[in-house]
């Protein structure tokens, strides 16, 4: 049986980016996504692209997630955007703590994703089903990896539904993750997030930033292929297929896409699983 599959996108900052977009949406909608998600820029920064892109995805027809961050949010801008997103006839909610942009000291009145949860659930008791994000190699900023899993939890027992975690190429780091999360006693769906390779630099340079573990046989083989842009991209698609028919086949509940905007790459690994019904 085919797995259950859902997409990231971020909003385009142009009107030819949104073009594009719309596009790589239709081509993606053949995987049948349970939804897609939408980004929230450093500080709020794309809130109205996001918004736009939420309402374009709902009115084709398709499950929309607005994401939620609690950098220079205040009480008052958090009730105007759920009032906004709810309006939007949206029902799914991706909450996190967000990227502080630079000069930033600190995220706001909410501190922590588990505020802006908490908050949520308070004034839109079941309005949303509400995602969060879930860190299997840990957050970079996480002490240790006790306090992450306890920061985790805490989402959890503020109100959060289920996870997607950050993206990672070693599928035992999730199980052991999720078997961690289970031994503390909370069980909601943990999706894995996927990062599909088409670049080595954009790869090596994002994991970088995020904290997730480049595997050295992985990071290797990329450095080898030099500029050979034909070769990193069979490379990539055969690590990232392999990757995915792993955690389907040992029961991950469901797969998340980060698409950066593009749909070949997804469209390639969900052929080579058979999991992309015929084109009409």
């Amino acid at each position: 049986m085919n797995p259950t599959l859902s997409v990231e996108f971020f909003p385009p900052k142009t009107p030819e980016g949104a073009e594009r977009l719309k596009g790589v949406r239709q081509e993606l909608y053949r995987i049948k996504p349970q939804f897609c998600s939408v980004t929230y820029g450093a500080g709020g920064s794309t809130q109205s692209g996001t918004l736009s892109t939420v309402a374009q995805i709902q009115a084709e027809g398709q499950e929309a997630a607005a994401h939620l961050s609690c950098v220079g949010a205040t009480p008052e801008t958090i009730l105007q955007q759920l009032e906004q997103i709810k309006a939007l006839g949206v029902r799914r909610l991706v909450a996190l703590r967000g990227d502080l942009p630079s000069g930033f000291g600190s995220s706001g009145e909410f501190e922590f994703a588990k505020d802006l949860v908490a908050f949520t659930r308070e004034h839109h008791a079941n309005d949303f089903h509400i995602e969060v994000a879930a860190y299997p190699e840990m957050h970079p900023q996480a002490k240790s990896p006790q306090a992450d899993l306890k920061a985790f939890v805490e989402k959890v027992k503020a109100g959060a539904d289920s996870a997607i975690t950050q993206y990672f190429f070693n599928s035992d780091a999730y199980f052991r993750f999720v078997d961690d999360v289970e031994k503390a006693g909370v069980h909601v769906p943990i999706v894995p997030g996927i990062m599909p390779i088409s670049s080595s630099s954009q790869l090596l340079r994002f994991s970088e930033t995020c904290g997730a573990e480049v595997p050295r046989w992985i990071r290797l083989r990329l450095q080898s292929f030099g500029d050979d842009v034909a070769s990193i991209k069979a490379f990539g698609l055969e690590v990232i297929t392999d990757l995915c028919d792993q955690l389907h086949c040992a029961g991950a509940p469901a797969l998340h896409f980060y698409t950066l905007n593009q749909s070949a790459t997804v469209l390639s690994i969900c052929e080579n699983l058979g999991w992309l019904e015929a084109s009409h």
